[in-house]
């Protein structure tokens, strides 16, 4: 009982990271163009970070991916430069739409997108089996979650513009609803990515490293990280030339948004330890009531963040309303897929 209250006091923590770790952006000067924060963002949460860590954490880190050999770390790799490049589209959508519903649109997508593309390419044959089913359902209950939250976006930016309809705002509204969605599709190739990870963590299993507790996943998680930074640093290295705001790093105040990226790395790469922490407290089911605790309390976490920063005080109540209708149905979409995984 005792290792089930520390599981879940662990993963409650972790998915306060991950729900916030949006959130110290709010308080840089909103002069401060998105690449000097996110930028740095990225290279202290793909590389700096892990390489500090990585050591510390796993003896041998290096010495379980040259034993793993090329053919089993190219595909983790891959999908991790796929899952930075959502990262970066979520630091987008952020700055179009804000915390609250970037983040719903986001977990739906990466919800629906996590749960079925690792089933679909190892195992499809899952989906015939009762658990499968329960899985689809929780797909689809999910997609509905992303189509209010979608409709509570549209409603919130034309009460913001002071239309009569959101018919005229499709040209500020629907580009960052289309980001969180893609962003979240894309960072569901973290899902992809550990799904082709078998091979890191059976080394890191076996002689002489013997990593048999929640640490064994570390080294998948920095590989993956790695393969983040490829391109979501690149992406902000292009806008830093293309805007030429290189200079922006030695304007008045940079160093404090060097240190709010810091913050938000920290963040970021905490909730990912954590989960995998939090997960082998619970047992046999850790990864699925794991996941389910996890990914539930981040949305509500991450929403409330909007809320109590203000993003919502002119959206209207009929926004309001459906933005926490989708809320309600994205955390019970979440309830049936980790029963679903649960009953497999």
């Amino acid at each position: 009982m005792t290792e089930l209250i520390i599981g879940f006091a662990i993963l409650l923590f972790g998915a306060m990271c991950g729900g916030s770790f949006g959130l110290p952006s709010k308080f840089v000067s909103k002069n401060l163009p998105w690449e000097n924060l996110w930028g740095p963002f990225f290279f202290f949460a793909t590389l700096l970070l892990p390489l500090v860590a990585g050591p510390v954490l796993i003896k041998g880190l290096f010495g379980i991916y040259q034993s793993v050999g090329m053919t089993g770390l190219l595909l983790p790799f891959v999908f991790g430069i796929l899952w930075g490049l959502g990262s970066m589209t979520l630091g987008l959508s952020f700055a179009f739409i804000g915390l609250s519903l970037a983040y719903a649109i986001n977990y739906g997508g990466q919800i629906i997108v996590g749960f079925l593309a690792p089933t679909l390419i190892h195992s499809p044959d899952h989906f015939m089996t009762k658990s499968g089913q329960v899985i689809l359902l929780g797909v689809a209950v999910c997609l509905v979650g992303v189509v209010l939250c979608g409709r509570a976006g549209i409603l919130k930016v034309a009460q913001e513009c002071g239309l009569p309809s959101p018919q005229g705002n499709k040209k500020n509204g629907l580009p960052g609803l289309m980001l969180a969605l893609a962003s979240g599709a894309l960072c569901a190739c973290w899902a992809i990515a550990f799904s082709y990870a078998g091979a890191i963590g059976k080394v890191a299993e076996g002689a002489p490293y013997a990593i048999t507790d929640w640490r064994n996943s570390l080294p998948a998680t920095f590989l993956i990280l790695f393969g983040g930074f490829f391109s979501s640093c690149a992406y902000c290295v292009f806008k830093l030339c293309k805007n030429r705001t290189w200079s922006h790093f030695k304007s008045p105040g940079a160093g404090a948004a060097l240190v709010i990226a810091l913050v938000m790395a920290i963040l970021h790469d905490a909730a990912v330890g954590l989960f995998g922490f939090g997960a082998s407290k619970l047992g046999e089911l850790g990864v699925s009531v794991g996941y389910t605790v996890f990914m539930a309390f981040a949305i509500i976490v991450g929403n409330l963040n909007g809320f109590l920063t203000g993003e919502w005080r002119n959206a209207g109540k009929p926004a309001i309303r459906w933005i926490c209708a989708g809320i309600a149905v994205l955390v019970v979409a979440v309830c049936i897929l980790g029963y679903g995984k649960g009953l497999g």
